[in-house]
């Protein structure tokens, strides 16, 4: 073993040995207590264990904070809590449900204080804030108030230049994503469907907005209009109550009195009397749907078929399990996949009941997968639907042509065409093609029908690609209920029999391996990651390019739309 390997090893034993002594010894709390904590970045709907943060992997996990905001709130030691935001990059599902998790602190009798240190564009930290009773801003905070904007972007004239043909087939004609690649501009469905996304996320963002700040709707898109900036202007319309440097503010209570969150997460629930009447499993399906087994490719998490179905599996086995809460927060890929993890599902709601609960995205195979649960809970932003199929197919010849390129093609097969790249598909083999993607949409409406209890008919009506908003899935009859984890765990209780205030816990799965184990994988084997230059392209863009980079060429996907940002 090389010397600088056993000064890693030693480090980490030591460090270990470090946090097992102090988390033998929990904090004590006083009365009157103020929790502070960040809030800035990313909140991944994945488990982040202490080996995947040492390895770069993941921020801090959603579950993690809603746990410590629940404990709070149980907690009668603590008499405030002061959220410092510093620019948070959440979805609108994810940062509804954070917001919705600070104004139930207030509920239970909690004071609450939204800190904003902000200098940029976006309105996800701020929709989060409105959750507080209180908003103070620091001198320097710019964060303009300006409403929303949604941007989209088509490459088939690019292309065209290129001598690239983008050839493809798709069931739905709001499955819209085959047109980033393939024509020039927006179709009418596809802006049919993202006016009413756009519209149905304003909505939203607007009411939650009012019902924060006391305001009516109609002040709040007023205050859009005069696009405040800074704080003064802001807290003259009501959207702050106060201007004060952090640490001025944080003065007010005395130092005894502040424990900051890492150290209040040391508390274990047995010190707030909590005597959990059921255990259920959470299953993590986040990122691309893919066939195989992992949580991450890279640094960012994937819904693996074989990982995700055997831990439903597992968990609907388990006698220990009284329920399954599968949380999802996928735009879709491998119909094969979802159709695995789809089977899953089937299996382990013979035995025990599942709900699924629905975060940022779960369109398309991200819906897939969620089909066949007793209950479906999704936020009012979440995107979902998508119930449609496509393939794209670039015909690369034009481009050969204009670099030199000479092809020779040999075949055997009638239809072998669809192996190439370099030449079109004749009309017989693009019937072929289009009996394929067919086939994987039928499926695909089976498997709706029979989770929702609809005719393929009528699934067919609401689905062709179609993305909804939660509010909208809900009128369509693709959810149950609106709401975030803590509902989905209401809807759990009540099929299990039990309170629907009653206390469990929740229990990941598959379970976390132990931290050694873990690191003596890492550090046991060596992965070498090529960073590729990206093209300049929108965010959402980018992350639909890696989907379909991920998947065999020619495969059905199950994704939405590829640019579903509203920021």
């Amino acid at each position: 073993m090389s010397r600088a390997r056993i000064l890693i090893w030693g480090f980490l034993l030591v460090a270990l040995v470090g946090a097992l002594w102090w988390g033998s010894r929990p904090p004590s709390l006083a009365p009157g207590s103020v929790v502070l904590m960040k809030l800035q970045g990313s909140y991944e709907e994945a488990p982040v264990s202490p080996a995947a943060r040492l390895l770069g992997r993941g921020g801090s996990s959603l579950t993690f904070l809603l746990g410590e905001l629940a404990k709070i709130e149980r907690d009668d030691r603590v008499e405030t809590v002061v959220f410092r935001i510093r620019g948070l990059t959440l979805g609108w599902a994810r940062a509804e449900e954070l917001r919705d998790a600070i104004a139930r602190l207030g509920q239970k009798g909690k004071k609450t204080v939204a800190y904003l240190e902000i200098e940029g564009f976006g309105n996800g930290s701020y929709l989060v804030a409105s959750g507080a009773e209180r908003i103070v801003a620091a001198p320097g905070h710019r964060n303009p108030f300006v409403g929303l904007a949604a941007e989209y972007m088509f490459l088939g004239g690019f292309f065209e230049k290129l001598g690239v043909e983008i050839e493809y087939e798709r069931i739905g004609r709001f499955k819209s994503a085959v047109e980033s690649y393939a024509k020039e501009e927006m179709s009418e469905a596809n802006r049919e469907m993202s006016t009413a996304l756009l519209d149905s996320v304003e909505d939203r963002f607007h009411t939650l907005i009012a019902e924060g700040r006391d305001l009516q709707v109609e002040e709040v898109e007023a205050i859009i209009t005069q696009a405040p900036t800074g704080g003064e202007l802001m807290k003259e319309l009501g959207l702050i109550d106060a201007i004060q440097p952090w640490y001025e503010f944080e003065d007010q209570w005395e130092s005894d009195k502040r424990v900051w969150l890492p150290t209040y997460a040391q508390i274990p629930l047995e010190a707030l009397d909590f005597e959990p009447q059921a255990t259920f499993a959470l299953v993590y399906g986040s990122g691309p749907v893919l066939v195989g087994e992992g949580s991450y490719q890279g640094s960012s998490s994937v819904l693996a078929s074989d990982t995700v179905a055997s831990a439903i599996i597992d968990a609907g086995e388990d006698p220990e399990i009284d329920a399954i809460l599968f949380r999802i927060d996928s735009p879709g890929g491998s119909a094969l996949a979802s159709d695995i993890v789809w089977q899953a599902v089937e299996r382990a709601k013979a035995k025990k009941p599942v709900v699924a609960s629905f975060s940022d995205v779960a369109a398309s195979g991200g819906y897939y997968v969620a089909a066949g649960a007793h209950k479906i809970v999704a936020q009012p932003t979440t995107y979902t639907g998508s119930i449609g199929v496509f393939v794209l197919k670039p015909v690369l010849g034009g481009l050969f042509d204009k670099l030199g390129v000479g092809i020779e093609v040999m075949t055997r097969g009638p239809h072998a065409d669809l192996l190439l790249g370099s030449r079109p598909l004749d009309a017989e083999t693009r019937e072929v093609l289009r009996d394929d993607v067919r086939s994987v949409y039928d499926l695909f409406l089976a498997r709706v029908a029979a989770g929702r209890s609809m005719s393929p008919e009528d699934v067919d009506a609401i689905a062709r690609g179609r993305v909804w908003t939660g509010v909208q899935a809900l009128e369509k009859g693709l959810v149950d209920r609106l709401g975030g984890l803590r509902v989905a765990a209401v809807e759990a209780r009540k099929l299990v029999g039990i309170a629907e205030d009653a206390p469990v816990v929740l229990v990941q799965y598959p379970p976390p391996r132990p931290l050694l184990q873990e690191l003596t994988e890492a550090l046991g084997s060596v992965s070498v990651a090529i960073q590729t230059p990206e093209l300049p392209l929108p965010s959402t863009l980018q992350s639909f390019v890696r989907i379909v980079g991920q998947l065999p060429p020619g495969t059905p996907l199950v994704v939405p739309p590829g640019l579903l940002t509203i920021r």
